[in-house]
């Protein structure tokens, strides 16, 4: 089950949140000071016949008196993060449509439907926005239960349910709500009755998705949010550092705070980000940028200490931080076994440990002389003889590796039965065919396939199947 979570209005909810406009007075929210456009707007503009997208020269024209407040932007996505930050307390998986509309991921939490509105209500109702939720089981199920009323549930036939609805949940462009309301559709259920075919026909690609909506229907994928990942240490208000000692001691304590933190993350550094406070209130920000990624304290502190070198402040530091940017996945790639610790015995215990681990015999992977590509490699037990010599001496006869390219039709011509010109180039060696019929699929696919040099010297992969002829691959 999804829960989906709507704030009205988002840019109206953001004005006016924390203040306190006239009630006879209309408000009116636009993008900019200058030449702006009405983004949204209450009731009262709305009766006086004030519509957004208008300028706010035309909307205050109709809306007498009406007040004018310009969106933050910036606050309003502060506000949202936190918000999306909150409901992690609620579910892990949280989808984020877009300021105002988010989804959550209910499965596997404890609790009932009454319980899951609560607990999402009590992590949202301190930012001072109004809130309406919604439980279905898809994601338009759970948008339009809250339009039906807060904390109300979509279960069952949800068709019915969804019916009543206006097209404004649609959230359809003013050109299609005129023309559908011209043919007397009002309302879901008067579009689900619609023809499916003459109705997409008419209205085009979209209108199949509002016609499954309106019965119900929403195959949308659930894409929940990534979680940036925020590492930095900081020093403030600990006395001032006047001398390069202190300097570094305070460097050295922070940048052992950020791998610790890197290490525990999984993460690497390529960037690190230092702001330094000083005693005359001023603030200078230095980037530092790393050879490579990585979360080791002492290559950190050597290229921290030599960018330093040649910066000079003209007042002691009272405060320091220090933030790792650019990170990347993974740490440093460690050998099961050092290469002074590669004898039979160490490679013995280390096989024992993985089999016990794995539950299974260790194997490695072999290539072999094939046609099919299924049929290229073999696994077989690994053991500790195959350390020595008589295994590990290069193969008389490698196997060709086939790289797989995107297949495409080609032209050929034949000669002798086989194939003799490939795109205009000759065929030097032609081996095959081999008929490969992959008879598992739902529909038999029977081709045959053949391996050509040409005379520029390269040597593909090429099948015959019915009547045409493609490049499959080619050999490296």
């Amino acid at each position: 089950m999804l829960l989906g979570i709507r704030v009205p209005d988002y840019p109206l909810a953001v004005a006016l949140r924390g203040h306190a406009y006239a009630g006879d007075v209309p408000l009116l929210v636009a993008d900019r000071f200058d030449r702006g456009r009405v983004i949204a707007l209450d009731d009262r503009a709305r009766s006086c016949g004030a519509r957004v997208g208008q300028t706010v020269t035309q909307a205050a024209a109709v809306a007498a008196r009406a007040r004018v407040a310009v969106h933050d932007a910036p606050a309003a996505t502060a506000l949202w993060n936190d918000m999306l930050d909150a409901l992690d307390a609620v579910t892990p998986l949280v989808e984020d449509v877009r300021e105002g509309i988010a989804f959550l991921d209910m499965r596997g939490i404890a609790g009932d439907a009454e319980q899951w509105f609560a607990r999402v209500h009590g992590a949202l109702d301190r930012f001072g926005v109004p809130l309406v939720t919604g439980l279905g089981p898809n994601r338009f199920c759970a948008y339009a239960a809250g339009w039906i009323g807060d904390r109300t549930c979509i279960d069952g036939d949800a068709s019915e349910r969804l019916a009543p609805l206006p097209l404004d949940v649609l959230d359809l462009d003013g050109d299609a709500r005129a023309r559908l309301h011209l043919l007397g559709v009002t309302t879901l259920g008067e579009l689900a009755r619609l023809p499916h075919g003459p109705f997409v026909r008419r209205f085009g690609r979209p209108a199949a998705r509002w016609h499954e909506w309106a019965r119900g229907i929403d195959r949308t994928p659930f894409l929940p949010r990534g979680h940036a990942v925020t590492i930095e240490a900081s020093m403030f208000g600990e006395g001032a550092a006047e001398s390069e000692e202190a300097v570094l001691f305070a460097i050295r304590v922070l940048l052992a705070r950020i791998c610790s933190d890197l290490e525990r993350c999984g993460r690497r550094a390529s960037v690190l980000e230092l702001t330094v406070e000083l005693e005359n209130a001023r603030t200078e920000t230095v980037e530092i940028l790393l050879a490579a990624a990585t979360a080791s304290e002492r290559d950190m502190l050597d290229v921290v200490r030599a960018k330093l070198e040649g910066l000079a402040f003209d007042a002691p530091l009272c405060g320091l931080r220090m933030r790792a940017l650019r990170l990347e996945e993974g740490g440093e790639a460690l050998p099961l076994v050092r290469n002074d610790e590669i004898d039979p015995q160490n490679v013995a215990v280390v096989l024992a440990r993985l089999e016990a681990m794995l539950g299974e015999p260790v194997r490695r992977a072999r290539a072999c002389a094939a046609h099919p590509l299924e049929e290229r490699f073999t696994y077989e037990p690994f053991t500790v003889s195959m350390l020595g010599g008589e295994n590990t001496a290069a193969d008389p006869h490698p196997v060709p590796q086939l790289r797989l390219l995107e297949v495409k039709e080609i032209d050929v011509r034949l000669a002798r039965g086989e194939p003799s010109i490939v795109d205009g180039r000759n065929v030097v060696t032609c081996t095959g065919p081999w008929r490969i019929n992959d008879g598992w699929f739902s529909a038999p696919v029977e081709r045959d396939e053949y391996d050509v040099v040409l005379n520029d010297g390269n040597a593909y992969r090429i099948y015959h199947q019915g009547t045409h002829w493609y490049l499959r691959g080619a050999y490296d």
